[in-house]
Order: C-alpha cells, then structure tokens, then sequence
C-alpha cells in the first residue's frame, strides 16, 4: 500500500471511528457521560436512555459515517461532481431506509429544512440559504480525499457544490472547507500543523462564498481553539471546550471543537476521537471530524488494528474500493 492510500483510508476510517466512538455518548452532557462511563475508554453501545443511540450495537457508525459514504460515490460515480439535486434524492432516500429500520438517527436541523424545501419545489440554489449547522462539514471528507487543496479557489469550487443544496452558506461552506482542506493535506503528506495551516486558509476563503450568515468567523475559530488547550491536562482542556468553544450542532463550536481536541492529542487518532466522545453535546460529528483529519495524517497504519476489525465487522464497511475511486480522482486532477 502507497503513502497516499494509506492515508485515504485513514481518512474515511478515522471518520467512521470517532462516530461511532461518539455514538453513545451524543446529546448527552459532559457531566452525564462523567456519571454514567467515568471516562469513555472504548466502543461502547447505545444507552438504553438515549434517544438518538439507544439500542445501537457498540461500535455502531451513525449518519456521519454514511452520508460521508454517499457523498464519496457520488462523486467517483460522476466523475467527480457532485450534482445538488442527485445529492438531495440520496439523502432523503437514506433518511426513509433509517426510519423504515425504526432508527431515531436521522437528517440534521439545516439538512432537514433543505431538503424539505427541495421537495416542495424550491430550486436547489435556494433551498441552502439559510443551512449553518455541520451537516456539510461532517461528510465533506471524501472531498478533501478527492481533490488537492491547491490551488485553492478550484478545490472551493467543489466544495461549495457538495454544499450548495443543504448549506449554501458562508458559515457552511467555511466549515466544510476546513474540513476538507485539512483531511487534503494529510493526503498529500502533510503533518498536523500543515492541516491546521490549510484549514484557516480555506474557511477563511470559504466564508467568502454562498449566501452570508451572520455569525462567529470560522478561521478565527478554529485558529482560537487550536490554542486554547494547548499544555492544558485533559480533564481542564476538555471542560475549557466545552464551557468556551461548545459542542452544539452550529458549525462555528463543532468544527472548532475537533480541532481543538486533534490539538490536544496532538493528531493521534484514537486519543483524538476518545477526547471527543467525552466531550458530549454532538460529539460523533466532533469526533468525526477530528478522526479524518488525524486519519489523514496518521494513515490508516496509525489506527488500532482492533478498532478496524471492529468497524467492519459491526458495520459491514469495506472503505477499501471508495479510497482507491476518490485517489483516482485525485490523479485525474494533478494531471
């Protein structure tokens, strides 16, 4: 296996760990997840009390996971575009298949509004006006696997367009490119610090297409919680997030939450998405998001062989054919 494959798969792979890493403990508090695991050392399954995970096997992926997975055929089925009103039928297709299965895991707030919109008739260019939650930076990741994140404005273009049906937003498309660029970067080698670099940038130009929001700044965000817990001891850095950066749904406290726990880890994978699943609040997306960019950099080789097992076999996840198809892409792009 070559450098640049191992990292895509630690990309898609650390995306699929800190979800379900993050599985049980989502929605809940950080003082609950304090009295009910102490601290969260593993898979764990779904409390009986929660309802969004009750039930749901340990090690179990949510939508983070396979929204992501949608997103990455979607684009290596099309020759890498992403077109919005395609994109929309998949989502709202897998929400039905969710609740046929009686699962509670469904569409997110601004995903949701969307496509609801869409189905009422709204043109696609439209109905993301208003989407500012994570929704787009949480399956952005086969994006950045896709597609080098220089130059930087034809890497945007693509990112906006897996934005544009849900999270046509400045805040929406910040994010995801953030994401995206830092997970693209580890493709092509870099270390953590390049990833962090890469993802000011990109939000930071990000912020300046779709329809503006008013809100904290992306850039300045996760620029301020990288630093935030740096030399902190866990336990303080992760009350800090939590008090300071917040684990809500909205971009501008997810999206700065996991890069200030890939921080506070300094970019080890399965210590990334455990920080992560401790935090609480929508801390499978957090860990998510922290998990690609640390799988990005890391390499799959960097993930625990155990973890691994466990994600395919619980989860029936080959990520093996979509890694190579997105790195195809990505070959198609440099030529």
């Amino acid at each position: 296996m070559n450098h640049q494959h191992d990292r895509a798969l630690g990309a898609l792979y650390g995306l699929a760990m800190g979800d379900a890493l993050g599985m049980p403990t989502q929605i809940m508090s950080r003082a609950s997840i304090v009295a009910r695991f102490g601290t969260v050392t593993g898979f764990e399954p779904g409390p009986e009390d929660n309802p969004v995970s009750a039930g749901m096997p340990a090690g179990s992926v949510t939508d983070d996971t396979d929204q992501a997975v949608i997103v990455g055929r979607l684009l290596t089925g099309s020759g890498g575009r992403i077109e919005p009103l395609r994109l929309a039928h998949e989502l709202l297709e897998w929400e039905r298949a969710m609740k046929a299965k009686g699962s509670f895991d469904l569409l997110g707030p601004s995903t949701k509004a969307a496509l609801e919109a869409v189905s009422r008739g709204v043109p696609p260019e439209e109905a993301g006006k208003a989407g500012a939650t994570n929704g787009a930076a949480m399956r952005i990741t086969p994006v950045g696997v896709a597609f080098p994140d220089t130059p930087l404005e034809p890497f945007l273009d693509r990112v906006a367009e897996a934005c544009q049906v849900t999270h046509d937003t400045s805040i929406g498309v910040a994010s995801a490119a953030a994401v995206a660029a830092a997970v693209s970067r580890g493709i092509d080698g870099g270390d953590l610090e390049d990833a962090f670099g890469a993802a000011v940038t990109a939000a930071a130009a990000g912020a300046e297409r779709g329809h503006w929001v008013a809100g904290a700044d992306i850039a300045a965000r996760i620029g301020w919680a990288v630093e935030l817990v740096r030399g902190l001891p866990e336990r303080q850095a992760l009350d800090r997030v939590c008090d300071l950066v917040g684990t809500s749904v909205a971009s501008q406290e997810s999206v700065p939450a996991a890069f200030a726990v890939l921080s506070l880890a300094e970019g080890e994978p399965w210590r990334a998405c455990l920080l992560a699943a401790n935090l609480g609040g929508d801390c499978d997306t957090i860990g998510a998001i922290a998990g690609a960019i640390a799988g990005a950099v890391s390499g799959a080789s960097g993930l625990p062989g155990e973890a691994l097992a466990t994600l395919r076999s619980v989860n029936g996840l080959d990520l093996e054919p979509l890694a190579t198809a997105l790195l195809a892409l990505r070959a198609g792009t440099a030529e």
